[in-house]
């Protein structure tokens, strides 16, 4: 297979099919599993009816990353950018369920195993694709990464154990056919109910023609209610246009707020009251940037869910967020993600991490 072509540390991308349409494997059911999405006699509650502050749904890939480090050997980890933010709440101490799509392989059992000992729950029609997902990211000596993908993304709709107050989507899994339908579906049907997060985190030789690409970003655009995007992202998506200028047109489109990053020089966010804030970069000495927008995107949820903002009763408020509860909760989302980046791979710091600093 040819080289990717590099555009930037943004991670451009290959993509390679597998699945065959007709393959039997994708018709049976799912094996046993010890989560507890797959326990007996579950069924969905509403938030707060169990005592606690609700939940989070996030829906999309979760995939191996194989990492190759100039004159290491290959390193397979667990990784897809949902399944990353789906991490990171879980870490801070948030209930999360992840709808995704993996094998009954190797692959697929070590992410199973990755999940469920980060205490993520996996929605039960998740594991019945024909061959789990891999993402080949190549690291330069700057720790940037150009990744090569092999994958594919057709979820059923989810059916999650606690109705949520939160649900999350991105990437890969909003723009690959056929999970992008359900995707789509699964937004419009929580929107009156719950707050809806996207995170376009674009691979721009994975997702065709950037044009056309921008008119599907936008549909998911105009059906969120906090969207964080990358400079890098946008740059692809909307050429020589200043990202300001395009977060700003996108608030026209519906959300409350858009936040984005910038890598080494922070983030800056805009909300539909017209607030405008840059963000600071946390000082910190870069191990990679792997999995770095999805720390930032778990963190800026987790920020929202601790200032009460989540949730459709709650959309208006959200509306109108003050500027210093906005400056506290992008403060820590950057804190978080430069814990992220000073250590190797997608490893977000736990709640306990951030009280102990």
């Amino acid at each position: 297979m040819s080289e990717p072509t590099r555009r930037s540390a943004k991670a451009p991308a290959e993509h390679r099919r597998f699945r065959a349409e007709d393959d039997p494997e994708l018709r049976a059911g799912p094996p046993p599993s010890t989560t507890r999405a797959y326990g007996p006699g579950q069924h969905a509650h509403l938030p707060g009816e169990r005592g606690d502050d609700g939940s989070a749904l996030v829906i999309g890939e979760a995939l191996i990353d194989i990492v190759e480090r100039p004159g290491e050997t290959p390193a397979e980890h667990p990784g897809g950018s949902p399944a990353n933010v789906a991490v990171g709440l879980a870490r801070l101490g948030r209930d999360v369920e992840l709808v995704s799509w993996f094998a009954a392989d190797a692959h697929g059992s070590l992410l199973r195993s990755h999940l469920e000992l980060e205490n993520v729950r996996l929605s039960a029609a998740s594991a019945r694709a024909a061959r789990t997902s891999t993402a080949r990211a190549r690291l330069d000596a700057a720790g940037g990464a150009t990744y090569v993908f092999e994958l594919e993304w057709a979820p059923p709709p989810p059916e999650p154990m606690v109705e949520p107050l939160v649900v999350h989507t991105g990437s890969i899994a909003a723009v690959l056919e056929p999970g992008a339908g359900t995707v789509a579906a699964t937004i419009a049907r929580y929107r009156g109910t719950a707050t809806i997060t996207y995170d376009p985190n674009v691979r721009p030789n994975l997702m065709g023609e950037a044009a056309q690409t921008r008119r599907t970003v936008e549909e998911f655009v105009a059906q969120s209610d906090v969207v964080k995007v990358s400079d890098e992202d946008l740059a692809w998506l909307v050429p020589d246009t200043a990202p300001e200028a395009v977060a700003r047109q996108w608030l026209g489109l519906g959300p409350a707020l858009v936040v984005v990053t910038r890598g080494g020089r922070g983030a800056w966010a805009v909300t539909s009251t017209g607030i405008e804030l840059d963000v600071a970069p946390w000082p910190v000495e870069v191990a990679d940037t792997v999995g770095a927008g999805d720390s930032f995107t778990a963190g800026l949820i987790d920020g929202l869910w601790s200032a009460g903002l989540l949730g459709a009763a709650h959309r208006e408020a959200l509306r109108d967020i003050e500027a210093g509860t906005l400056q506290r909760v992008l403060d820590e989302a950057s804190h978080i993600a430069a814990i992220t980046v000073s250590r190797a791979g997608a490893n977000p710091p736990s709640r306990a991490e951030l009280t102990a600093e």
